[in-house]
């Protein structure tokens, strides 16, 4: 045959647009042996995710993101591509719907089978048979053939005739060696605050003394968007840093206690378990991080006071740093948060402050990196974000070692750490009160409360990639024993926390708790729609008394207390 032959099954060019481009993932392991990779697109992230990555500007494409049929109307086809270390690698990739009713398992499931060779293949939206539960674009699951491995990839909605998407544009690579670059760290210090605590710190590292850095915080702290996580987020990053600018041999160590989805108002409570583990440790110096995750502190700025002082007053006088970490809108918290860093003249590093003019800079105006460089998703950064974080506060540390320091501000450093609160300080002495843990102030009648939830949030702590159960001693009511259900404690304090789990799964209840016969609130596990620590301030007066708390469940549904935070 002469000529060229036509190919099979033509298809005219489509506009088309990324969601994921060239995103660093990593496969979490699977009890087969595979990887795993989730990738959220709900709660708005999938119509950032056009925005950002994909440039889309139009309102009406962007509204039809929000749900299923929407999404049926604008996207023809899905392309994926993905990059695997060994290029004949199976890649199973899965873009979930959630269902109306049954979140996770009402709705339709889009599957591709390709390899790690970076060549693009196609779901086609015609060829789906969709349920009648499904809601909204939910989750990407990407199943690699080996875990722990690193991988890239690339998904780009093709898009139905009638719509239209932007040219799609190279982003220039990002050159960490630039006087622009430099400039663009320098302006995360927002404070450098009272500097003896930190020299003390990088002497005593420098003199090869063990040095311990400790990091709470939500999931950013965590890690989440850095893949792989143990390595590449910003609290390992910035350890690593500093233990090789500062440290002598094997002397600087890490502990990272970030949960995600959870504010100051969890973090001051968990404090002792999670950064002292239970008394057991010291740490040098303490990055704080919930500039992002503080919208639900009921207190408004007294928790995460609260969460300072607790950090500040340790016998072992550990460096307090505040970082405040921002979301993909530009937004955090920190004009609430400044204040009281600057009432205890604390080291103060913004991200916002670092990176956000950047975002609105054009390439030859001297732009640093993109918006879709430094976010992995709406909420958490990328491999690279991560990495601009560490440098910030590399450069805090830098900073501090350069100022000179007086024996007059070591002197304030300690006035301060004993001076009235500026916003409050009630939760100063939390404590944990847990299955485990006891309180002799406390007498508990479990009721229908006498099971342990295994099915709990987990996050990976420190440097490790091994997810750890948070509250694992718990009381747990499994919906079976209908003559018995409510949980009863008599309890003297003067402010009381619940904590509970977060659920999506359908046979969950909801919860009212009374206090001395008094209904005060209602635990609802279906507001985030996901496994996660809620806490939740159920007492809160000037003085202690004795109270009676009674948390009542449905009849016939499962209820998990994680735990309580209690102030004697």
């Amino acid at each position: 045959m002469n000529g060229l032959t036509a190919p099979r099954d033509p298809e005219k060019r489509r506009d088309s647009f990324y969601i994921i481009r060239n995103k660093d993932i990593f496969g979490a392991r699977m009890e087969d042996g595979r990887g795993i990779q989730y990738l959220y697109e709900d709660s708005g992230r999938l119509v950032n995710s056009a925005r950002i990555t994909g440039g889309i500007t139009d309102e009406e494409e962007l509204m039809l993101l929000r749900s299923v049929e929407g999404f049926k109307k604008l996207v023809h086809s899905i392309g994926v591509s993905a990059e695997t270390e060994d290029p004949d690698e199976d890649v199973l990739f899965r873009f979930q719907m959630y269902g109306k009713k049954d979140i996770y398992g009402g709705g339709t499931q889009l599957e591709l089978a390709l390899k790690g060779n970076g060549v693009e293949k196609r779901i086609y939206l015609s060829d789906i048979v969709w349920r009648e539960d499904d809601c909204v674009p939910g989750q990407i699951k990407v199943i690699m053939e080996r875990a722990m491995q690193p991988a890239k990839l690339n998904v780009r909605f093709y898009l139905n005739d009638g719509f239209e998407a932007p040219e799609i544009t190279v982003e220039d690579e990002i050159d960490c060696s630039s006087g622009e670059y430099r400039s663009m760290i320098a302006d995360s210090l927002t404070a450098l605050g009272d500097t003896e605590r930190l020299k003390r710190v990088i002497a005593d590292a420098r003199r090869g003394r063990e040095v311990t850095i400790a990091y709470i915080g939500g999931s950013v702290t965590q890690g989440a968007g850095a893949a792989p996580l143990h390595t590449k987020c910003y609290a390992g990053q910035s350890y690593r840093l500093f233990k090789e600018r500062y440290g002598n041999g094997d002397n600087v160590r890490l502990i990272k206690a970030g949960v995600g989805g959870t504010p100051s108002e969890l973090g001051m409570i968990r404090f002792e378990r999670d950064v002292l583990r239970d008394g057991t440790e010291n740490p040098d110096m303490i990055i704080i991080e919930f500039a992002v995750n503080d919208g639900g502190d009921e207190t408004q700025g007294d928790c995460y006071e609260s969460l300072i002082r607790k950090a500040l007053k340790l016998p072992c006088k550990p460096a307090v740093i505040l970082l405040f970490s921002v979301f993909a809108d530009d937004e955090n918290l920190q004009e609430r948060m400044i204040p009281i860093g600057r009432h205890y003249n604390l080291p103060m590093v913004s991200i916002k402050d670092a990176v956000t003019k950047q975002f609105y800079k054009k390439s030859k105006e001297g732009r640093v990196l993109t918006k879709n460089q430094f976010f992995y998703d709406i909420y958490h950064p990328s491999n690279v974000g991560h990495m601009i974080m560490a440098d910030c506060l590399g450069y805090l540390w830098e900073q501090a070692g350069l100022h000179p320091g007086t024996a007059e501000e070591k002197d304030r450093t300690e006035r301060l750490a004993q001076a009235p609160p500026l916003i409050g300080n009630t939760f100063e002495q939390v404590r944990l009160l847990d299955c485990r843990d006891s309180y002799d102030k406390a007498v508990i009648n479990p009721g229908g409360f006498t099971g342990t939830d295994h099915i709990l949030q987990c996050v990976e702590m420190d440097d490790s990639l091994e997810p750890a159960a948070q509250f694992p001693y718990n009381w747990h009511y499994n919906g079976a024993d209908t003559r018995k259900t409510c949980f009863e404690m008599e309890i003297t304090c003067h402010a009381l926390v619940l904590i509970f789990k977060d659920t999506g799964e359908t046979d969950a209840s909801r919860a009212e708790i009374y206090v001395d016969g008094r209904y005060v609130r209602t635990a609802d596990p279906f507001v985030n729609g996901w496994v996660h620590c809620n806490p939740m301030i159920i007492l809160n007066e000037k003085t202690g008394a004795r109270h009676m708390v009674r948390i009542e469940p449905e009849r016939g549904k499962k209820c998990t207390i994680l735990g309580f935070g209690y102030v004697e």
